[in-house]
């Protein structure tokens, strides 16, 4: 028969998440419940009747909790085969009862290890022991033993009960069993990589796994042909997007979460107000400004037409003065780290535009990242890296001015995330023109310049910063006629010399 009928309950949850409901459904049903530690005397205390785990085992907790359902009575009790008379003599002579149900959640390792300033001692005291080894126990014996592992199952196995009088099918418990080791394997892993010796990291272990779990389906992916969905990396220490809080819209796309992921941290490189406009993961305008207000003008002003339908970033509160010049616009989204209400009451009433919260104050640290080629990924370091005063050395005869200094700094900010072949002209505080994707960088220079031009805006007096090395000194000629004064680039072209020497027939100032 594939229905069992579920007579005993082991509940022992770090999540108490509608759990005295679960316990007063199962208790109507007739099912006796099991308990352990802090589970057990919340029952108790909302009228449930339950029997502690020590009363079985005849042991009482020990090592401050660290034991307390590791027993045989425990086990024995998991899984033993209700098909195999001499284990259920065994448990006869030892007047041990068969548990049918493990409900069991487990000490949040993950959470524990997100937090800023976590200790080791902190770290290893929230690994749990009994909660995997009774999982596992319950899921290797699922033709007999249903495990719960996640608040998210319990009205699906709630209504399967009362609709089949306390019985569970062969299905559902198989189904829970595959989630059941899902979970332990996901949870070993999240361990294991946060005990990995950092040489070890930092070397590319000879294997990586990758634990994920499902945030939301997404319509579709990239095309509308595509199916897709958003995961979160167990692993990894930082919420992140999946911080986000929606405010009001429609649910995101995929192609709205890769151009939020370039929002986001653009604008957390700057400490000033900052704004920052993307489409396609390329910046279509950025600026920093006395608020949050004077960077949008300024960074909208780079680029207003490819901005139609884009995503707005800020990492400043979004006030109303701000937001009625948004209101006006055709946006996709907006993040923020806050809305003023009276903002976000007027925003509210675009139907279509997505408003986000986000805590911006945590940046992620220097993680891997992973693209996926054909049969494998490719696995780096994350581009984590900072400007360096000490990295900067002047190539040109002549020095660059306060103010160029100030716009150098700024560009090489905002290169950084434009596709390459990237070039972008800025003054101090905002981009006039940005060149992205191009083949060859003296056609990203003339589109950053023709955009700019299109734009209305002056070329005269900007820096331009490039994302690699001038192969030739016609990008140079080219910037310098648009009316660029300074260069940053990194160097390293076989040509150099021939570049620097351009730079100095035009008195324009190059920063390696």
């Amino acid at each position: 028969m594939s229905e069992k009928q579920i007579r005993r309950a082991l509940i022992s949850v770090y999540d108490k998440t509608n759990l005295i409901s679960l316990a007063k459904e199962l208790q109507a049903l007739g099912i006796e419940i099991i308990s352990t530690g802090g589970t057990a005397k919340l029952l108790k205390e909302n009228g449930i009747k339950c029997i502690e785990v020590s009363e079985i085992t005849g042991a009482p907790e020990m090592l401050d909790g660290r034991v307390k359902s590791l027993h045989p009575f425990i086990h024995g009790a998991i899984l033993a085969r209700r098909d195999n008379p001499d284990h259920l003599n065994q448990l006869k002579k030892l007047n041990i009862e068969p548990i049918d149900l493990i409900v069991v959640n487990l000490y949040p390792f993950e959470e524990v290890i997100r937090q800023q300033n976590v200790t080791l001692e902190v770290a290893l005291e929230n690994i749990d022991i009994g909660g995997p080894t009774m999982i596992r126990a319950a899921a290797k014996n699922f033709p007999d033993v249903a495990v719960v592992t996640s608040v998210a199952q319990y009205d699906e196995i709630l209504d399967e009960l009362k609709r089949n009088g306390g019985a569970l099918s062969l299905e559902t418990r198989k189904k829970l069993a595959v989630a059941a080791f899902r979970r332990t394997h996901e949870y070993d892993g999240i361990i294991y990589r946060y005990l990995q010796p950092e040489e070890e990291e930092n070397a590319f272990p000879d294997e990586i796994e990758i634990a994920l779990t499902k945030v939301q389906d997404l319509r579709y992916g990239e095309n509308p042909h595509q199916k897709a969905a958003f995961y979160k990396d167990l692993s990894s220490k930082f919420a992140e997007l999946t911080g986000l809080k929606k405010l009001h819209g429609k649910e995101l796309s995929y192609n709205n979460l890769m151009d939020l992921d370039a929002v986001v941290r653009m604008v957390q490189s700057f400490e000033e107000p900052c704004s920052v406009i993307v489409k396609h993961s390329n910046p279509c305008g950025a600026a920093i400004g006395r608020d949050v207000h004077d960077a949008f003008s300024k960074a909208f002003a780079t680029d207003s037409l490819s901005a139609f339908g884009g995503i707005y970033g800020f990492n400043r509160k979004v006030d109303l003065k701000t937001a009625e010049e948004l209101r006006k616009i055709f946006i996709e989204v907006i993040v923020a780290p806050e809305f003023d209400d009276d903002a976000l009451q007027l925003l509210s009433k675009k139907k279509n535009v997505r408003l986000l919260e986000l805590d911006l104050s945590q940046k992620a640290g220097a993680e891997v990242t992973y693209r996926r080629v054909a049969g494998g990924f490719l696995v780096q370091d994350e581009d984590d890296l900072d400007l360096v005063e000490s990295d900067l050395k002047v190539v040109s005869q002549r020095q660059p001015t306060k103010d160029e200094w100030a716009a150098l700094k700024f560009a090489w900010k905002i290169v950084k995330w434009v596709k390459s072949n990237a070039i972008v002209y800025c003054l101090k505080d905002r981009t006039i023109g940005i060149g992205a994707g191009q083949m060859s960088r003296v056609d990203a220079s003339q589109l950053a310049i023709d955009k700019a031009k299109r734009a209305g805006l002056n070329l005269q007096g900007t820096v331009l910063a490039s994302d690699a090395f001038f192969p030739f000194r016609d990008g140079v000629d080219v910037a310098a006629k648009a009316g660029a004064t300074a260069i940053i680039q990194p160097g390293g072209s076989v040509r150099d010399n021939e570049v620097i020497e351009a730079v100095n027939e035009h008195n324009v100032a190059m920063v390696f």
